[in-house]
């Protein structure tokens, strides 16, 4: 993979990420067999993810962290506890992206436990709110959930969290309050944009991981424009991927780091009852419709889920 650095030290990935993303197979290419979609060509793939680009360390041209503190200006520089004291009980993201997102994390889970030996998955969940976006099946192998989030009514609310801890990762980014090798997951929902010291985040996910833990960065492309750091805004998704695979480089000596697509496939209508089935059935037609009815709205969602994993 080659980078490119510009004037205000945002690194955005040229040539061969957009061509990965270009080509890489459609959602509606994509069929779903024994819990595995199948590319056209027979390709196999692990549940829904796609990947989109690997980065390795010559991806990036020095080891020195590149950015600066215009690079993580934002327009809106007032205490975040101010803009964040407020619950704010809504999701950031469509009901679609929500599906896929936590259709992503039960397949990561269940892959971290089997790695365990059976074992549950503890869970580090940054920016946290009132809801985690994590599975709720009974049988997902899920141990303790510890949520660091900005308010506390958010956290108290969300009922997957064991733990939390109230605190404003911009002022204080260390994780003190976390052993080391202590959890399994890391995750970040659509917040990493509003980080101005990922560096220093990102080496507390390193040290709090245990080997071979992994971290999930996901994000869409909704933002609060006025607390999302500079570059951010001026990237476009792919500018955004490399952004936080730069932060996974900068941070420590991970073992690998890849770009997903996780937004999961277009579904299939259902087949319209014929008209003899509906006078036989009048019930059929409203059942194909609100059927119909919610294939479309779902197929309708309009917002990207991509997540930047980590491995250490």
């Amino acid at each position: 993979m080659r980078v490119a650095e510009t004037v205000t030290g945002i690194f955005i990935l040229i040539e061969l990420v957009s061509t990965a993303y270009a080509f890489s197979p459609s959602p509606s290419l994509l069929t779903k067999t024994n819990g595995h979609y199948s590319q056209s060509d027979g390709q196999t793939r692990l549940g829904v993810s796609r990947q989109i680009c690997s980065f390795d360390p010559s991806d990036f041209p020095s080891t020195e962290w590149p950015y600066t503190a215009a690079d993580m200006g934002r327009l809106d520089e007032s205490d975040d506890s101010r803009f964040y004291d407020s619950p704010r009980f809504v999701t950031h993201i469509d009901d679609r992206a929500i599906e896929s997102l936590t259709a992503f994390y039960s397949e990561e889970i269940r892959a971290a436990s089997k790695e365990k030996g059976g074992e549950e998955v503890d869970i580090l969940d940054l920016c946290s709110s009132w809801i985690s976006h994590l599975p709720t099946e009974s049988d997902c192998p899920v141990g303790k959930i510890i949520g660091v989030g900005m308010n506390e009514k958010e956290l108290a609310a969300n009922k997957q969290l064991t733990g939390y801890f109230v605190q404003d990762l911009n002022e204080s980014p260390s994780l003190s309050q976390c052993a080391d090798s202590s959890f399994d997951i890391v995750c970040n929902v659509v917040s990493v944009d509003y980080l101005t010291k990922p560096q220093e985040v990102f080496k507390e996910m390193y040290r709090v991981l245990r080997p071979g833990g992994i971290a999930l960065i996901s994000f869409s492309n909704r933002c609060f424009p006025t607390k999302a750091v500079a570059m951010w805004l001026q990237a476009d998704d792919i500018g955004r991927m490399a952004i936080v695979g730069s932060y996974y480089h900068y941070s420590g000596e991970w073992e690998s780091v890849e770009a997903l697509d996780v937004k999961l496939p277009i579904l299939e209508s259902p087949e319209r009852p014929s008209v003899s089935e509906i006078m036989k059935n009048p019930s059929a037609a409203f059942a194909w419709a609100s059927t119909a009815s919610a294939v479309a709205k779902a197929n309708g969602s309009m917002d990207p889920m991509f997540v930047v994993k980590g491995a250490k």
